[in-house]
């Protein structure tokens, strides 16, 4: 307990300089909400002056973080100047189509990837575990917005079998349940694909790796000479031990995700963090993007403890220090 105390202490250490620093990164950036209401020709400075009073632009840099830091603690977020409107409520409507994103995304990374690699791994000196090896390296030297665009010019625009963008149809509200969730997991679809392949890609020649060592472990060839049967000596053996990288790759995956998200949303006009996040930088809507930033933050430093506690958790061995 005193392990996992010390961590969680670390984390909100790590996650309270995160926010000073995203802070003064927006603060030192050139601009300013008042923008979207007054141009560069027409400003009257008295006007402009009142405006960014009214914002706390005025204030200086550390009376601004006390405010931000003060309100948060009181579960405000803040007000979006570019849609006059709290930013809790643009994050209540963002966060939960952002997540069915990554979790789908993560889930489809970690079972392609696995599968892939196992087979790899097996059959690591035969040419199919070579067609494979050189299948993973194109697929992760896939650029995503690239593969998106393919994706859609296809499978959308040539075949018409699945949505090209938006996270529902128009005519959702004339759908019943499971049309509703069926017409859900066609738009799923590409954009998980896009956001999962290149991480399946990834984890799949860590797992290969991994089973290749594994399998030239002596407990293996004990295995064999017990007469175990292949199947048993691969998934039961083999697999429980190479898992072992994929456990610590599900929190490093969260920045990928969260990373990639951001094109894919914007690609696939799929209604999450991402896109809000994309919208605010170029209205200049600071609150929204500290809060997005806030998010991801806490998401990634939090996956990554996840990740620690569940390799000690797989692997009792371990010690966490």
């Amino acid at each position: 307990m005193k392990i996992i105390f010390n961590r969680i202490l670390n984390s909100v250490i790590l996650l309270l300089g995160i926010c000073i620093l995203n802070f003064l990164l927006v603060y030192s950036t050139p601009g300013d909400p008042s923008n979207l209401y007054f141009g560069l020709a027409n400003s009257k400075r008295e006007n402009l002056k009142a405006l960014r009073q009214k914002m706390g632009l005025e204030q200086p840099f550390l009376k601004q973080i006390k405010v931000w830091t003060t309100r948060l603690l009181h579960g405000d977020l803040g007000y979006s100047w570019a849609k006059h409107r709290p930013v809790v409520e643009i994050l209540k409507e963002a966060i939960p189509a952002t997540l069915q994103l990554t979790l789908c995304a993560l889930l489809f990374n970690i079972i392609v990837g696995c599968i892939y690699g196992i087979l790899a791994g097996i059959y690591s000196d035969a040419w199919l575990g070579r067609l494979l090896n050189y299948c993973s390296l194109v697929l992760y030297s896939i650029p995503t917005f690239w593969l998106a665009l393919i994706l859609i010019l296809f499978f959308s625009l040539k075949l018409h079998w699945l949505p090209a963008s938006q996270m529902n149809s128009f005519f959702i509200t004339e759908m019943g349940f499971w049309s509703t969730l069926w017409d859900r997991l066609l738009h799923l679809i590409l954009p998980v694909i896009v956001l999962g392949l290149t991480g399946a890609a990834a984890t799949s020649r860590y797992v290969r790796a991994q089973m290749i060592a594994v399998l030239k472990q002596d407990y293996i060839r004990m295995a064999y000479a017990k007469g175990l049967p292949q199947k048993r000596v691969f998934f039961q053996h083999a697999f429980k031990n190479a898992l072992l990288p994929v456990i610590t790759l599900l929190g490093i995956y969260f920045p990928f995700l969260l990373s990639g998200v951001f094109l894919v949303e914007v690609i696939f006009a799929w209604p999450g963090m991402g896109r809000v996040a994309y919208e605010a930088i170029f209205a200049k809507d600071y609150a929204v993007i500290l809060a997005v930033n806030l998010i991801a933050a806490v998401l990634v430093i939090f996956g990554n403890l996840f990740a620690d506690l569940m390799y000690r958790f797989i692997d009792p061995r371990i010690h966490l220090k």
